[in-house]
């Protein structure tokens, strides 16, 4: 007998579902900083709604779906407006930002080869850069060149210059980076890449469904998009705080001729022409027509009210950590990323020592493990992080309701830890079972 078994009705998988459900993080009361992005309940059901109409189509054949061609043709083309793509900006969606930031690498790799004759390619990232980096590297046999950051957390692009040889294909800026949430100096890392003749990818992940519509806001948005000379490639995820449902992104480059690069194609094939715009071969169509319809359904405005409620959330949050004894806001973020460390007493040096390593606790204080396992038992999930150990939060506007009682669980949470340390050290951006 199979471990599946047999057959069951449908009402008795369901209940078996939901019963599943029972141990998640509890994203809908917006309790969960990160993970999930709740642009309310309209954002719901016009993604609910175009998720039932494309659940099945595949976009492996746009010949066939010739819909989720144009679903994506205009998801791609509204994407590159706001980050000011000109007419022959190009690209795809994709599964999600690691797909995006892989489908960066190879195209950097492929020009690199093509157009430099570069067999053993090297790419320039700041530690802070995503992980998925890393990745691609591994993948698409790329060496990494990993380099310090500052003591705001942004990238060294002195050391970044250091490290560019004439087989660097790829030097990388983040807008915003993860772990503290403060933007690359794009401009000095985009002209350090085009003097070496790399491509420079801004992964902007994190950024591209927030920074558009901060600028609109009036906060100050230092140079990162198309508008900086040297750019050549953008990774956007609508599925952030584009407040689409998992999992869509956009890859975008400058010009058609540098998207070609990411492409593979094939026809010596007995099964015919074959041609993979990412990573991916089928595609669901699920993804791409909720993106679609919430980008459609929410336009410019809706964007720019969603995004003043997450960074008035987020300016929330850092002003309640600031007024704790014995935590703190890692860097100088001022956007939709929060991190929080123990308070070692030196508000100074928020970023590195000399030892190219971050600074670590100088006096006991609060252990923010526990503090994070603490929220936990009162149902607040944080990704833990580090170094320096830290706990992360992604702000959206679902947090908005709940920020008054989430910073009144923190300062009783704080009161109750001090010396208190928890035993698992482990972080958990991501997990593997």
């Amino acid at each position: 007998m199979s471990a599946l078994g047999d057959g069951r009705p449908v009402e008795s998988v369901i209940d078996d579902l939901r019963a599943l459900r029972r141990d998640d993080a509890d994203w809908a009361s917006g309790r969960t900083f990160g993970m999930v992005y709740d642009g309310g309940p309209d954002v719901h059901r016009v993604a609910e709604e175009a998720a039932r109409l494309y659940l099945h189509e595949n976009a492996l054949n746009t010949k066939a779906f010739p819909s989720l061609g144009k679903i994506q043709a205009d998801v791609v083309r509204w994407t590159a407006d706001l980050l000011h793509g000109d007419a022959a900006a190009s690209g795809f969606l994709t599964s999600g930002g690691t797909e995006s930031i892989l489908c960066a690498v190879l195209a950097a790799r492929e020009r690199g080869r093509a157009e430099r004759g570069i067999t053993e390619p090297e790419m320039v990232v700041a530690q802070s850069a995503h992980a998925a980096f890393h990745k691609a590297a591994h993948l698409f046999g790329v060496t990494v060149r990993s380099t310090r950051v500052l003591d705001d957390w942004t990238a060294d692009v002195a050391s970044m210059a250091d490290a560019i040889t004439g087989k660097t294909v790829l030097v990388v800026g983040s807008a915003p980076q993860y772990p503290q949430g403060v933007i690359d100096p794009i401009p000095e890392i985009a002209a350090l890449a085009a003097a070496s003749g790399a491509n420079c990818h801004v992964d902007a992940c994190m950024g591209g469904f927030v920074l558009p519509f901060a600028e609109m806001l009036g906060r100050d948005i230092a140079p990162w998009d198309f508008r900086v000379d040297g750019v050549t490639s953008i990774s956007a995820d609508v599925h952030k705080l584009g407040y689409a449902p998992k999992g869509v992104s956009v890859i975008l480059h400058r010009t058609k001729a540098l998207r070609a690069y990411q492409t593979f194609v094939f026809d010596d094939w007995l099964g015919g022409f074959y041609a993979s715009p990412n990573i991916q071969g089928t595609r669901p169509g699920l993804p791409m027509a909720a993106a679609w319809a919430v980008m459609q359904h929410l336009g410019v405005d809706g964007y720019v009210g969603l995004t003043r409620i997450a960074i008035e959330t987020a300016d929330r949050l850092r002003a309640g950590i600031a007024g704790i004894d014995g935590i703190r806001v890692l860097g100088d973020g001022r956007l939709h990323l929060v991190a929080m460390a123990a308070d070692t007493g030196d508000r100074a040096s928020s970023g590195q020592t000399s030892s190219d390593q971050p600074s670590g606790d100088q006096r006991p204080g609060v252990d923010v493990f526990a503090l994070g396992d603490a929220l936990q038992q009162r149902g607040w999930f944080h990704d833990r992080q580090g170094p320096p150990d830290s706990l992360h939060s992604t702000v959206s506007n679902g947090n908005a309701a709940v920020i008054d009682t989430y910073l009144d669980d923190l300062r009783a949470c704080v009161a109750e830890l001090r010396g208190r340390r928890a035993e698992d050290r482990s972080t958990n951006y991501a997990t593997l079972e």
